[in-house]
């Protein structure tokens, strides 16, 4: 019997997952020769660090072992977002303020730091700070007409003016502190 299809990793997983405070983001399976990969990535508003994967693994684990997903060998990674995830919900808008990122539009490309974001307006809206030699000016964007977005890596010192505007990091959720390491985790299973 094969490894599970991608539907079936997503339906045993989103509730158990959710349950314990992250949210199935997505998952790949692949053949990889005579095993295949099943790639899970999850999120969580308050970040995952790499304990948290850990304890994620093991219980993405153990749903899969519980659950009759066919005999083949597999590997099973369990990883956090990353940086390079392109920005697609709410949850991803927030937690990127502060952060620079490549906005398209489809009349435009931006780069700018992700402000606040505003779910009460329909579509919702984010603040971009974009620089300017005049100084940072704020551009309030709908979602809704963003095309695409990625959360760009910085190894410069950003400018306090854009952080100011931007309303800071993101560095505070709803209930708590962010934990912003990204990780993987990886089991060898043979089923």
């Amino acid at each position: 019997m094969p490894v599970p299809t991608r539907e079936q990793v997503m339906a045993l997983l989103t509730e158990p997952v959710r349950r314990d405070g992250a949210e199935v983001e997505d998952v790949e399976v692949t053949a990889a020769g005579a095993k295949s990969v099943v790639r899970v990535v999850l999120d969580s508003e308050h970040g995952l660090s790499l304990d948290d994967v850990v304890e994620f693994t093991d219980l993405v684990s153990g749903v899969l072992d519980g659950a009759d997903t066919g005999r083949s060998p597999y590997t099973l990674e369990v990883t956090s977002r990353g940086v390079d995830r392109p920005l697609t919900l709410p949850r991803h808008w927030r937690r990127a303020r502060g952060r620079r990122a490549e906005v398209r539009t489809e009349e435009e490309k931006l780069i700018g730091r992700v402000g606040v974001l505003d779910t009460a307006q329909d579509p919702a809206v984010v603040d971009l700070v974009i620089p300017d030699r005049a100084g940072p000016a704020v551009r309030r964007i709908a979602l809704d007409r963003v095309v695409s977005a990625v959360v760009q890596v910085e190894f410069s010192k950003p400018d306090p003016r854009e952080i100011a505007l931007s309303g800071g990091p993101a560095d505070t959720a709803p209930d708590g502190p962010q934990r912003a390491v990204p990780g993987t985790a990886a089991k060898e299973k043979d089923k």
